[in-house]
């Protein structure tokens, strides 16, 4: 058996997984990585976009807005400020984030400016996915 990867990803309403997988690939804010048993330790600020869970053949896809991934030796913990199962998600829900993240955006000055595009931009390739 292939080494696994220990997994939890939580938001502030509750813990969406915890298990064993074979890989995680997250959207970090300084570019998107994957994560294998094994991993070197670091951690990373996530932006807007979909974390894809791959167990066993089958992936599961997590909309996710903002948090923290910490690898450790002991496995990768992503702490999200917001979450949901790609499988829960429709067109409308994700059109209203947009309209909202562009409202945002126009009001946005300096460094909130870029979160806010990076965020923006984040929900448009998600609207792409669905």
């Amino acid at each position: 058996m292939a080494d696994k990867l220990q997994f939890s990803l939580v938001s502030p309403e509750a813990e969406l997984f915890s298990g064993l997988v074979d890989q995680v690939d997250v959207p970090g804010t300084e570019g998107d990585f994957g994560v294998f048993a094994e991993h070197a330790p670091f951690m990373a600020a996530i932006r807007t976009g979909a974390i894809t869970v791959y167990n066993d053949g089958t992936e599961t896809r997590y909309m996710i807005q903002g948090g923290f991934a910490d690898v450790m030796p002991s496995g990768l913990t992503i702490l999200a400020e917001q979450c949901a199962l790609m499988s829960d998600l429709n067109a409308e829900m994700i059109s209203e984030e947009i309209n909202k993240a562009e409202t945002a955006l126009a009001a946005a000055e300096g460094d909130a400016s870029l979160d806010a595009a990076q965020h923006l931009d984040g929900l448009k390739q998600l609207s792409e996915s669905l």
